[in-house]
């Protein structure tokens, strides 16, 4: 026997359907539809509704989605952490239809194991709406690209919406022939679909106005192979192909005017060590870059000397303002001259934290940072206690 709560959802739901379908009969009416108003009793029309309707979301303020006890069943079974998973995509919980146990049995056949797939659906519980046709053919599609099965589950299990994002195998498949196409290896196109995954999802147009772009940039710039060109800026930043053209044209503009580059130049900086800045805002660089300005002035540099340590040291242009500031302040505070510093600029890639630890080390043990190489300050921390243990005798 239904509890009162349940009629009462069952009767709140068939009032609306029954006023929308009135006002349907009356619409029809009005455009002289020949259409007559069939009385039928409430049990018939209670017989035609499925009961899982009545999981269906009312407009009512005060009610709560009916959640699929079936699916959530099955995933706890499977190990999948349903808090997690309601936090990320609370809408699959909610539908009638979905396909966890042929994903399920998907994954196992390709070598995933049960904690790997508890942990995909975990993260990317959207995964679960896709069907065995679909899964089956973007597996052969990305297996175009990896060399096993067992690539492409490692990439699932560290960024599973890499892969189930998208449910158009299509376009994902148009896309591949087309970068295929531009000269993109297997190495290139593995290292995208590995980190910037979004590029198979956009649409065949964007990718190809992206390439186009940088087919031009590349003429206009004196290289006369556009091909190597787009490789070689790809394989730095896999990330281009997810930014509008307009960003890229303003970045590439930014740093021919604002560095005096001739066409040699500025095709070896941004073909190299600047290329992940073409991915910047524009104004955001610009402001950075206006503060280094002013904080190096300030600190006796010239125009010159700016100029060449960014040049240099590319990086930098992403370093928001305070960040910048504090850790140029904090290197002088002890003792480290600016020319050291723009002599070796790496040192800025170590956060603040690590910094103040690293030199309060090297004073204790007697290291003058104001003489002595400052490179060790941005090392890796086995490399650092290896020479620190040195020092130390």
């Amino acid at each position: 026997m239904q509890s009162p709560l349940s009629i009462a959802r069952g009767l709140r739901y068939f009032t609306f359907m029954a006023s929308r379908n009135l006002w349907y009969v009356r619409s029809n009416f009005v455009f002289g539809s020949r259409c007559s108003m069939i009385p039928c009793s409430a049990e018939i029309l209670f017989k035609s509704i499925s009961f899982r309707l009545f999981s269906v979301k009312c407009n009512d303020a005060d009610s709560e989605p009916l959640e699929n006890e079936d699916l959530l069943n099955n995933l706890l079974t499977m190990g999948v952490d349903i808090n997690m998973a309601k936090k990320r995509q609370p809408g699959v919980f909610n539908r009638v239809v979905t396909n966890e146990q042929d994903l399920k049995t998907f994954l196992l056949s390709k070598g995933a194991s049960k904690e790997v797939i508890a942990s995909i659906i975990s993260r990317y519980p959207r995964a679960i709406t896709r069907t065995s046709e679909s899964l089956s053919k973007r597996w052969d599609l990305w297996r175009k690209i990896m060399t096993s099965d067992l690539e492409i589950v490692n990439i699932l299990e560290r960024s599973p919406e890499s892969f189930f994002r998208s449910n158009n195998n299509l376009n994902l498949e148009n896309n591949i022939k087309f970068l295929y196409s531009v000269g993109l290896t297997r190495k290139c196109l593995c290292r995208l679909l590995t980190n910037a995954p979004r590029t198979f999802s956009n649409s065949l147009d964007l990718n190809k106005q992206m390439v186009k772009l940088l087919q031009d940039i590349c003429l206009s710039l004196g290289h006369h192979d556009p091909a190597d060109f787009v490789r070689k800026i790809i394989f730095k930043n896999p990330f281009i192909l997810i930014q509008s053209t307009k960003r890229v044209k303003a970045n590439i503009e930014f740093l021919q005017s604002t560095f005096n580059l001739n066409n040699k130049e500025l095709l070896a900086l941004i073909c190299g060590p600047g290329a992940e800045i073409l991915d910047l805002s524009n104004d955001y660089a610009k402001r950075n870059y206006t503060n280094i300005k002013e904080k190096l002035f300030s600190l006796g540099c010239t125009e010159e000397e700016v100029q060449k340590f960014v040049i240099s040291y590319p990086d930098v242009i992403f370093l928001a303002e305070k960040k910048f500031n504090d850790k140029i302040d904090c290197l002088i505070e002890e003792k480290i001259s600016i020319s050291q510093i723009i002599e070796h600029p790496r040192v800025l890639d170590s956060s603040i934290g690590t910094l103040k630890s690293r030199i309060k080390d090297l004073v204790n043990a007697g290291y003058n940072l104001s003489t002595s190489n400052i490179t060790l300050l941005s090392w890796s921390q086995k490399r650092y206690k290896a020479k620190l243990k040195k020092i130390n005798g």
